[in-house]
C-alpha cells in the first residue's frame, strides 16, 4: 500500500524493531497523527491463547476512566417499567419486537451497543446471527444482559468498552482521542491492560501478551514492550 509522505515522514520517528515503554509509545502515536481530524488512538494485542477454544476465551468490558472521547448509541432491548427506567437514562432507542424487526427487515444498524434484559434474549436470539458478527450481540460478561439497565446505559456513556478476541487471537479497541494528551491516555491503556492481564485463562499456556501496538486512525503503528506490562 502506497503512503503520503506526510506518513513516510512520521513514520520515520519510529524505530519499526524496537518496543517502547507505554509511555514512550504513547506520546509517539501523537507525533506521528497525520490526518486534520481527531483521530482515535487504538490497541492491538495479540493474546497467546487458541480462541476456537472455550476455556481460552478472553472477553470483557472495563470503564476507561476518561471515556473513549466518541458519542456511544445505545439500543435498549426491554419492555414495561425496565423500557422506561432505559427512556429516562438516556438510552437512544428503546423498544422490542419492533426494534428486533427492523434490524431484521431494514438491516437497521444505527447504533453501536445493544443492551437486553435477561427475558428479551430469546426474541434477541432471532438476530443472532447478525448481531454476532458485528460484536453486538449482548452478553452477560460484557454487562449488556442485565436487570439493571440504568447502571449498563451510565457505563456505557461514561466510557465503557468491551474487549473480545478477532479469529487472530487479537484484541482491537480504543483507548481514546489524540487530542485527549499523554496522561489521560496512558489512564485509559492502563485500565485496559489491566482487565486484559486479569481476565488470562487458567487454560493459557506460554507467553500471555504476544505483541501490543498502539496507532491513530491513520497513522503508523508502535511496538509497546508488552513484557513490562505484566511486572
Amino acid at each position: 500500500m502506497k503512503r503520503g509522505k506526510k506518513y513516510t515522514d512520521k513514520a520515520k520517528l519510529i524505530e519499526r524493531a524496537h518496543q517502547y515503554d507505554a509511555n514512550e509509545a504513547i506520546d509517539l502515536v501523537q507525533k506521528t497523527s497525520v490526518a486534520k481530524f481527531d483521530e482515535t488512538v487504538e490497541a492491538h494485542i495479540r493474546l497467546g491463547v487458541d480462541s476456537r477454544h472455550a476455556d481460552q476465551q478472553v472477553r470483557g468490558a472495563v470503564v476507561l476512566p476518561h471515556g473513549t472521547g466518541r458519542t456511544v448509541r445505545v439500543v435498549v432491548i426491554a419492555k414495561g417499567e425496565k423500557a422506561a427506567e432505559a427512556e429516562a437514562a438516556g438510552a437512544d432507542f428503546v423498544g422490542a419486537e419492533e426494534l428486533i424487526s427492523k434490524i431484521q427487515n431494514e438491516n437497521w444498524f444505527d447504533f453501536d451497543v445493544m443492551i437486553a434484559t435477561p427475558d428479551m434474549m430469546a426474541l434477541i436470539g432471532r438476530i443472532g446471527r447478525v448481531l454476532g458478527p458485528k460484536g453486538l450481540m449482548p452478553n452477560p460478561r460484557a454487562g449488556t444482559v442485565t436487570q439493571d439497565v440504568v447502571k449498563a446505559i451510565e457505563e456505557i456513556k461514561a466510557g465503557k468498552i468491551e474487549y473480545r478476541l478477532d479469529r487472530m487471537n487479537i484484541i482491537h479497541v480504543p483507548i481514546g482521542k489524540v487530542s485527549f494528551g499523554t496522561e489521560k491516555l496512558q489512564d485509559n491503556f492502563q485500565t485496559l491492560m489491566a482487565a486484559v492481564i486479569k481476565a488470562k485463562p487458567s487454560a493459557a499456556k506460554g507467553t500471555y501478551l504476544r505483541s501490543v501496538v498502539l496507532a491513530s486512525t491513520m497513522g503508523p503503528g508502535v511496538k509497546v514492550n508488552a513484557a513490562k506490562l505484566t511486572e
